[in-house]
């Protein structure tokens, strides 16, 4: 199910930004038996970076990532790290 999950998220990034680069990782081992998320499921670290996020604040960025996850923020991600990086941040 994990793989899904990280299938999905990928999809839903690549859909929405069109990165240059997109890293998404299952942190579930290292939050096994944390409250919140059965066994360990449902944390996640995302890397994107993206030409759309020049100049635009971190808050911003990371919010526009929560909304391309959509659902999936209330349904299978617990947690989730984002690196948000605009392409000349690198």
């Amino acid at each position: 199910m994990t793989v899904e999950r990280v299938e999905r998220i990928r999809t839903l990034l690549e859909s929405a930004f069109s990165p240059e680069a997109l890293d998404v990782e299952d942190e579930g081992h290292l939050h096994v038996g944390h409250e919140g998320a059965r066994g360990g499921l449902g944390h996640f670290r995302v890397m994107l970076v993206c030409e759309d996020f020049a100049g635009v604040p971190m808050l911003k960025r990371h919010r526009a990532v929560y909304a391309a996850l959509g659902e999936m923020m209330q349904t299978d991600i617990h947690a989730l790290a984002i690196d948000a990086f605009a392409s000349d941040e690198l």
